[in-house]
């Protein structure tokens, strides 16, 4: 939508980054069993722009977990031009969760 374009026109970065945190999320919820926090932006690289109109996918893999954390990779792809579509990675991202407790408190994973 034009509130979420940059004065270049194209989509802006941090909504970018708001959808890879929410795609990281849920793999990693669905390991955790629990709610989950974000607590590392481990690498994030922008490889091309995504303009306004283009469709937009997210692909989000667990690669790590650990005692209390999870690792997720986050691929970002872009498919453009209707007409001739064409389907591009335009970003990805590593981030790390904690699986959180109902009192917002680190927890095992695999813990009750």
């Amino acid at each position: 939508m034009p509130a979420d374009l940059n004065p270049s026109g194209d989509v802006f970065g941090g909504w970018i980054m708001s959808m890879v945190d929410i795609a990281g999320a849920v793999p990693a919820i669905r390991v955790a069993r629990s709610k989950v926090a974000t607590v590392a932006v481990d690498s994030f690289v922008f490889k091309q722009p995504v303009s306004m109109g283009d469709i937009v996918s997210f692909h989000a893999e667990v690669v790590r977990v650990g005692r209390t954390s999870i690792t997720v990779d986050v691929e970002v792809y872009a498919q453009r031009h209707p007409e001739n579509p064409v389907v591009v990675k335009v970003t990805e991202a590593r981030l790390t969760y904690v699986a959180v407790d109902e009192f917002r408190t680190k927890r095992t994973i695999g813990a009750g």
